[in-house]
């Protein structure tokens, strides 16, 4: 489905990702995961068309570069880690512009399925009682799960979350990854979630890159990757043994 090859990113004189590749597929939930400053959201942004790169990204065999936003947007829908609302729009209207990529022609939209989309985006993120409420009065939570919402009516193919669960609480966290999952069953979709916490990237991923200072430092399977040996590497502590001792206060 999508395809990058020896992608590289630099600002002036620093380079923020080296000689990076990935392959998804369909059914496939890849994490990438690393320390901070290791990349992540960098290469969020290459595949998301933000950030400027070398090197290439094919969908469907065909270079990103040359497939203009609104087509690319049908297929791969983004959630970046902040968003501002600036403006009062409300919750169903600022969902509802999920459906942009669907819209066809110049002044008559076109878009039959605009209002379903909508409703069924609002009613999986629990935001079908709020849906006329001011996106300015919204929690940074609350407004976390109306960007997905937008992701969601967007009906894409493939998923792109930088830290999907940031400002999220733990009952929404929950609900976000197991909504995921559940979105990812239907065949021919595909994630790649950045993520802060490894906890949720070993239950949920497939296959996980691991990034340190825009190195790959492991790639593959999820079991593949995280295990004791290569975070311990990468992080410089033992992580393994660090959550089995925050668990131990749970008992």
């Amino acid at each position: 489905m999508l395809k990058a090859e020896h992608l590289m990113v630099r600002y002036g004189e620093r380079t923020v990702l080296e000689d990076i590749s990935l392959e998804v597929n369909p059914g496939e939930w890849h994490v990438i995961v690393g320390p901070n400053g290791a990349g992540k959201s960098t290469l969020a942004g290459v595949l998301g068309k933000t950030v400027p790169y070398e090197g290439t990204v094919r969908l469907e065999g065909k270079d990103i570069r040359e497939i203009p936003a609104q087509e690319y947007a049908r297929k791969v829908g983004v959630l970046s880690q902040n968003h501002s609302a600036v403006y009062g729009f409300t919750v169903e209207e600022v969902v509802g512009l999920g459906r942009y990529a669907r819209n066809t022609g110049f002044l008559h939209r076109s878009d039959p399925d605009g209002a379903e989309k909508t409703d069924e985006a609002l009613a999986l993120t629990g935001l079908a009682e709020m849906r006329k409420r001011n996106m300015l009065t919204l929690s940074g939570g609350e407004r976390q799960r109306v960007f997905l919402a937008q992701v969601f009516c967007q009906d894409p193919e493939i998923l792109i979350l930088d830290e999907p669960a940031n400002h999220l609480d733990l009952p929404f966290q929950q609900e976000l990854f197991t909504l995921i999952r559940a979105w990812l069953k239907t065949p021919g979709r595909a994630v790649i979630t950045v993520m802060h916490d490894l906890s949720p990237a070993r239950k949920y991923g497939s296959h996980a890159l691991l990034l340190d200072r825009g190195k790959r430092a492991a790639q593959g399977e999820v079991s593949e990757v995280l295990t004791p040996k290569t975070l311990q590497v990468v992080y410089g502590m033992d992580v393994y043994g660090w959550m089995r001792e925050m668990l131990t206060q749970w008992k």
